[in-house]
């Protein structure tokens, strides 16, 4: 005869659910699940649990009902409810197998090959805890669309589209997404391409990741900005690639200083990260010149483009190139969410095509259902309604900023003059803004030390960034009082 679930293992955990349907489900599979019940062992009758847990009896008979539907139970005839023989996640050990001790391996053998980062950008998790978290990068919600996005995903999820994204594309992209993508983001910049000429790819990272392992080796000399964007720095090292950090003026990197045997040029012209620079046009034409003249190829990030509100954006260094030597990375995540990891790589057909294949081999291509969300979001008018909002606000807030920093000994050290959010400064004296940041986190503050953009820091760093995206305009001037009496005091 099966055995019964006691009603005594089966409780009520707050945690477990936002509703009270849902934490009975999980109530009665977590009992299943740990009890180890076999097949056919019964439940208690929606009468006795009910009264048991204190509930309505209608609400333990649609439970059951449910996870009858999900496999986890059965209905037998005049015996009630039982355990189904298709519990999903069964934690049965197979009989005879005992747990042996075992050797663990060498990691440290294993791994003696890769290194961990030696730059990399930390923010705290919590941000959101923080009345002035002056970051980079992160969104804040209340200038979002959710309605907007909600409709495009119901869209995505629909009947009509559903069978064409649930199957393998084996490495294809969705058309609707490069189709926008060639039609009309590549056109705001100036740039013409192909279908084939286009890879999405799991935001601006990975199609930096791709770029530099199919283009930079031990014999390829690459050169990148100093201070500059510590990924840059961390894919060409994993790379082996030899580097040269360019130190950067007002106007960005400057191609008369370009070393003689560059094969490859990284770099930021638009918005440099993280002063905020932009490269002059008679720069960016010295640049592709070079190029040409002495065979090197350049990956241009242009991923903030489109906060550009005190001024139009100058055009992109890929659309001045006529010999395919400008590999050109583009992202949605910086202006949507950053959490999204929807981005873009062009460039001649022949390396997108490499491109793919490689990508192919790690990840067959980014989520379709995402991609199609997203092509819905910018074909239907909302990305750029969305852009708008944005621009507007971060134009007020820089303001604000700017206001607020005049009458403080903190120094403007580079701003996007075409607007941006975020501004690059510099403490007085000899701060240390790794120093500086660890004491603000008692006043609520969060600032960007400067030392992680620097292949050779200064020592002390003064520098620090302060992004102003997701901080509300009205703790603003708070917030700079706090850093800059702390600054004062250190």
């Amino acid at each position: 005869m099966s055995g019964r679930i006691p009603t005594e293992i089966i409780f009520l955990r707050d945690d477990e659910a936002p509703t009270l349907q849902g934490r009975l489900a999980a109530a009665i599979v977590r009992a299943v699940l740990e009890s180890r019940a076999r097949p056919g062992t019964r439940l208690p009758s929606s009468r006795s649990l009910a009264s048991a847990l204190g509930i309505s009896r209608m609400t333990v008979t649609l439970v059951y009902q449910d996870l009858v539907s999900q496999g986890y139970l059965e209905t037998l005839p005049r015996s009630g409810i039982a355990v189904a023989a298709t519990v999903p996640h069964r934690r049965l050990r197979p009989p005879g197998i005992r747990q042996q001790a075992a050797r663990p391996p060498d990691w440290s053998d294993w791994l003696s090959g890769h290194q961990l980062p030696h730059r990399v950008i930390r923010k705290p998790a919590n941000w959101r805890d923080f009345r002035f978290p002056f970051i980079y990068g992160q969104a804040d919600p209340t200038l979002f669309d959710h309605n907007a996005w909600r409709d495009c995903a119901r869209r995505a999820l629909g009947t009509r589209d559903f069978a064409d994204l649930a199957a393998d594309r084996y490495g294809a992209d969705d058309p609707l997404l490069i189709d926008y993508i060639c039609s009309n983001t590549l056109p705001r910049r100036g740039i013409h391409a192909r279908p084939d000429e286009v890879l999405v790819t799991l935001g601006a990272q990975n199609a930096l990741f791709l770029a530099t392992e199919l283009l930079a080796r031990a014999d390829r000399l690459a050169v990148t900005e100093e201070p500059g964007y510590p990924d840059f720095a961390e894919t060409l090292r994993r790379a082996q690639s030899p580097t040269t950090f360019l130190p950067v003026d007002h106007g960005g990197l400057n191609p008369d200083d370009l070393p003689e045997k560059t094969s490859l040029v990284i770099i930021t012209p638009s918005h440099h990260i993280p002063t905020g620079a932009t490269m002059p046009l008679d720069r960016r034409c010295d640049l592709i010149a070079r190029a040409a003249a002495q065979d090197f190829l350049i990956i241009e990030d242009d991923y903030d483009f489109e906060m550009s509100y005190l001024a139009p954006p100058a055009p992109a260094l890929k659309s001045l190139d006529r010999d395919g030597r400008v590999v050109y990375v583009g992202s949605f995540s910086k202006s949507l969410f950053p959490g999204l990891r929807i981005g873009y790589m062009v460039g001649p057909a022949d390396l997108i095509a490499q491109a793919r294949a490689l990508r192919s081999i790690m990840l067959r291509h980014p989520p379709s259902h995402l991609q199609r969300i997203t092509a819905y979001f910018l074909a239907l008018g909302h990305y750029d309604a969305h852009i708008v909002r944005l621009r507007q606000t971060l134009k007020t807030r820089r303001a604000t900023l700017q206001e607020a920093l005049a009458s403080t000994s903190l120094q403007i050290a580079g701003a996007p003059s075409s607007g941006g959010s975020s501004i690059w400064l510099r403490a007085p004296g000899d701060v240390d803004s790794a120093v500086l940041a660890q004491q603000l986190l008692t006043d609520g503050v969060l600032i960007e030390p400067g030392a992680v953009f620097f292949e050779t820091p200064p020592e002390p760093c003064p520098f620090f960034r302060l992004g102003y995206g997701s901080i509300a305009q009205r703790d603003i001037p708070e917030g700079i009082r706090l850093i800059a009496a702390a600054a004062s005091r250190s």
